[in-house]
């Protein structure tokens, strides 16, 4: 398959998926995506900041209180490594 036999699917895709919910009504759907994915990204960035390696970033959850706590504390907010944006959209691994 080649990148316009691939854009052709994935337009295909996205056409039946949408055609389920009015126009008007899908960027609540994607925005919600967006928004999930943007605190995905920040919670890893900010792991990354605080010195972590990539085996403690894949090790965060929420068992390990101490970092959920610490993370709440500096982002307001926690999301385990399995329940990221990027591992619920079947993107594979970040690491």
């Amino acid at each position: 398959m080649n990148k316009q036999q691939l854009a052709a699917k994935i337009w295909e895709s996205a056409n039946q998926m949408r055609s389920k919910i009015e126009a008007n009504e899908y960027k609540d759907y994607i925005l919600g995506f967006i928004f999930y994915k943007y605190l995905s990204d920040q919670l890893v960035q900010f792991a990354e900041k605080q010195g972590m390696s990539d085996a403690e970033i894949k090790a965060l959850s929420e068992q390990d209180s101490d970092a959920v706590d610490y993370i709440k504390g500096e982002l307001g907010y926690f999301i385990a490594y399995d329940d990221l944006f990027f591992d619920l959209a079947g993107c594979g691994e970040r690491f």
